[in-house]
């Protein structure tokens, strides 16, 4: 059973409302980056509930999630970890107008004690330090190499993730002296690993993304369940209140 459609202005925007491919089997599928995998899960929950579908997700890179619903992947729904990244999808009319929902920030995460002593965004340039970093045309590797090119430190890293998460597991299994992640993938790893605490200082605005969420439009405007999706994750207090307990800013 779908639930009734939402006047959200997204929904305005969309036109005439379809059937999408989540309408077809009952289902919804959402695509999000990697760092929304402890927030989304509880939304997704908590969207069935209250509609009565099943919500399917899938994270990962965005870099690599755009790349899929451009080459045709059943998406309903996109969230990616910054906006240059979906712009992809709205330069191509894949996507209906994007709403920002929330932000985060770059950190650094070490293991347990910091056994490399790393102390600052400086230190990650240290000869010898084993750092892992993500990707530059993902998006916590582009707002990485945004803050190395304000605070002026040319970062070497030993290997380039296509998502945050990667970069997290090595420092994880201590096959990185430090990863740069967002601040929620700190938070949500508990002991498993440490944060320095060394503030971004002047870099923190280049540090930060703003990620945005947004209907897949493939053959038609996009399905009435995807809308729906968008505008709860969007605006709900209640979805901003899980948002926030996991670390995220308010976009």
């Amino acid at each position: 059973m779908r639930a009734p459609a939402l006047a959200g202005a997204l929904l305005l925007a969309a036109g005439a409302l379809t059937g999408c491919a989540g309408d077809e089997d009952g289902a919804l599928t959402v695509f999000a980056a990697a760092s929304l995998t402890g927030p989304f899960t509880g939304l997704a929950t908590d969207f069935e509930a209250a509609h009565g579908v099943e919500v399917r997700l899938s994270f990962g890179g965005s870099a690599d999630l755009v790349e899929q619903v451009k080459e045709g992947a059943p998406a309903d729904v996109i969230a990616t970890a910054d906006t240059a990244t979906m712009s992809g999808l709205v330069d191509d009319g894949l996507v209906a107008a994007p709403v920002p929902f929330a932000t985060n920030v770059v950190a650094i995460a070490v293991p347990p004690g910091n056994p490399a002593e790393v102390t600052s965004f400086g230190d990650l340039a240290r000869p010898g330090l084993r750092l892992v970093v993500c990707a530059e045309p993902v998006p916590c590797g582009a707002a990485t190499a945004r803050v190395a090119d304000e605070l002026g430190v040319t970062l070497s890293p030993v290997s380039e993730e296509q998502s945050v998460a990667d970069v997290l597991g090595k420092v994880v299994t201590g096959e990185a002296d430090a990863g740069v992640v967002y601040s929620t993938d700190i938070e949500a790893a508990g002991t498993k690993v440490d944060a320095v605490a060394a503030s971004l200082g002047p870099a923190v605005a280049e540090g930060t993304n703003t990620y945005p969420i947004a209907a897949v439009v493939r053959r038609g405007p996009a399905g009435r369940l995807a809308g729906e999706f968008v505008d709860f994750v969007a605006h709900d207090a209640a979805a901003r209140e899980v948002l926030a307990a996991a670390g995220f800013g308010v976009a």
